[in-house]
């Protein structure tokens, strides 16, 4: 199922047991921030992005090593080499996912992006070394930026795609199917928006995290609340500006997020995701964050 009728996806879901795959991944991909720098063509549609001035490579490279090092304690880790004629290659997660069995290539919006995708190392890795099989949709015409757009569920085989520019509602119907998932809601993003995973995270299945002004419609945030309730976190908007909706779950008790998202996460909502069985691990990436994304988009999870 594939639909925007949230009372019909509610109505599957309740069915839908976590019984789908493994709620987090076994590993996870990185790629370098060389070339550091702002990217003219994504500064269009991601009003996260800092100005030209803001950007420090020295530092962003420094603090995504500090990731790699604070992640390969949880689960082994890889980075790949980062390439200076693609300045947003750090945050891999949008153009490379993973399910089992084979990894998904998608296709960018912008075209300093979409070289990303003729990657052949990272390629050979998941087909040669990994042995997946590939499912490319980087060549079709419809924009579907993966896991930025769209939020899965990896326990239930649920996801939640929002539309904006970076994805459409074809798009979203290849990346319903390349992923294999059983239910998908698609919904519009909130004007200025441009990627579902900084309004909204799903941790291993048993939590979420909203950010309600990302989204068009809150009868959307209303059903994904209920969905997860009572370990359903709506941030206020100075979480949201400060990423906290853009962490990640890597492992059954931890939540990773940036050393903002950390300082911004209210306590009442720090005790909800202590309710639900995790713990906060942060990370500094003030740098990074300056490129419009933070920790969660710096993570390709390996399924």
């Amino acid at each position: 199922m594939i639909t925007r009728d949230i009372e019909s996806f509610l109505a599957f879901t309740r069915t839908a047991a976590p019984d789908f795959g493994p709620a987090t991944a076994r590993a996870a991909f990185l790629v370098a921030p060389d070339g550091f720098r702002l990217a003219e063509q994504s500064a269009q549609d991601n009003v996260y992005m800092a100005d030209a001035a803001a950007f420090d490579a020295g530092r962003a490279s420094m603090q995504h090593r500090d990731l790699q090092r604070a992640l390969s304690a949880a689960l082994p880790t890889v980075c790949f080499a980062g390439d200076p004629e693609t300045p947003d290659a750090l945050f891999p997660n949008n153009v490379f996912g993973t399910a089992a069995g084979r990894y998904v290539v998608g296709r960018m919006r912008h075209p300093v992006r979409q070289h990303e995708a003729t990657r052949a190392d990272i390629r050979q890795f998941f087909g040669d070394v990994l042995g997946y099989r590939e499912v490319d949709l980087s060549t079709q015409a419809n924009v579907c930026e993966l896991t930025g757009a769209l939020v899965i569920d990896r326990a239930r085989g649920l996801g939640f795609c929002g539309l904006s520019e970076r994805c459409d509602e074809q798009g979203a119907r290849l990346m319903h199917e390349a992923f294999g998932l059983r239910a998908t809601l698609m919904f519009d993003l909130a004007v200025g928006e441009y990627h579902t995973n900084v309004v909204l995270a799903v941790l291993a299945g048993r939590a979420a995290v909203i950010c309600p002004d990302g989204f068009a419609d809150l009868a959307v945030v209303e059903a994904i609340t209920s969905l997860y309730a009572p370990h359903a976190i709506v941030c206020a908007p100075g979480e949201h500006a400060a990423f906290v909706g853009n962490c990640i779950a890597l492992g059954q008790d931890k939540v990773w997020m940036s050393a903002a998202a950390d300082a911004a996460l209210q306590s009442a909502h720090r005790q909800q995701l202590a309710d639900a069985g995790f713990e906060v691990a942060a990370v500094e990436l003030d740098a990074i964050e300056a490129a419009g994304g933070s920790l969660r988009c710096c993570i390709g999870e390996l399924f």
